[in-house]
């Protein structure tokens, strides 16, 4: 088999089956697991999958630049965001994330709703300043530009000062198998001071993340109240899912 053939193999496997264990589609081939990872590493390379243990995962279409990201699942991203905003309780202290999900639940937050917004996004924070009703913090510390938010030692400092009510988790991947990951380590580790501070975290989880996968894991699903999604509840993925942490539908 041609090396073209065999990724044009790979690839559709991975978009029917949502995943490629190399093992078994060496047997379906006949070649070597060698031969199989050989092929994942250089198509995870190109930015077609994600490698994990035993195969790959499909890649994140969230780990783009932050302008292309503003562009990609607008529509459910405000399905997701107008869902999160019904757990945020008049008076309480809520984390945003940064991301392009979070900047959406900040332009969404109602007008009279009066609360504490909490975030290291400087793009979030802006998009409150018109909010007549939310007291803005913003957490301060090194640019990452990818992302648009502040990390580093400054920000990890900041945000283990704070303690909230609710947080708004966003991540690039929710997989049943790889988790909750996103595509830097640093983000991720800001991720999850942020997350110890409140009292509850929900992951903002638009469509195109459900089933993807990025390099670094942040937290476990034990750890998060549930993930809120536009997703079919009734997709195998979705259902898998639902076995290890509360699936709220945002339809």
């Amino acid at each position: 088999m041609l090396t073209a053939e065999r990724r044009a193999y790979l690839l559709e496997t991975l978009r029917r089956d949502g995943k490629i264990v190399a093992k078994s589609v060496a047997l379906e081939l006949g070649l070597s697991e060698d031969s199989i990872r050989r092929d994942l590493r250089e198509m995870a390379g190109e930015g077609l999958c994600q490698r994990v243990y035993g195969g790959a995962l499909p890649v994140s279409p969230a780990v783009v630049g932050y302008e292309r990201r503003r562009e990609v699942g607008v529509a459910a991203k405000r399905l997701v965001a107008a869902k999160a905003i019904e757990f945020i309780d008049p008076g309480s202290t809520v984390i945003l994330d940064g991301g392009t999900t979070a900047l959406v639940v900040a332009s969404l937050l109602p007008p009279s709703l009066r609360c504490t917004i909490v975030t290291h996004s400087p793009t979030v924070a802006a998009a409150l300043i018109e909010h007549p009703s939310a007291d803005v913090f913003i957490l301060g510390g090194r640019l990452f530009k990818h992302s648009a938010v502040a990390s580093g030692s400054a920000a990890v400092e900041a945000a283990e000062r704070i303690t909230a009510d609710v947080f708004f988790l966003g991540v690039t991947g929710i997989h049943p198998e790889s988790g909750l990951t996103t595509g830097d380590p640093d983000e991720a580790a800001m991720k999850r001071v942020l997350a110890s501070r409140a009292a509850e975290t929900y992951v903002l989880g638009s469509s195109e993340k459900i089933g993807a996968a990025s390099p670094f894991g942040v937290i476990g699903f034990d750890d998060a109240e549930g993930v809120i999604t536009d997703a079919d509840p009734q997709g195998g993925i979705v259902r898998r899912l639902g076995a290890h942490v509360r699936i709220i539908d945002a339809r």
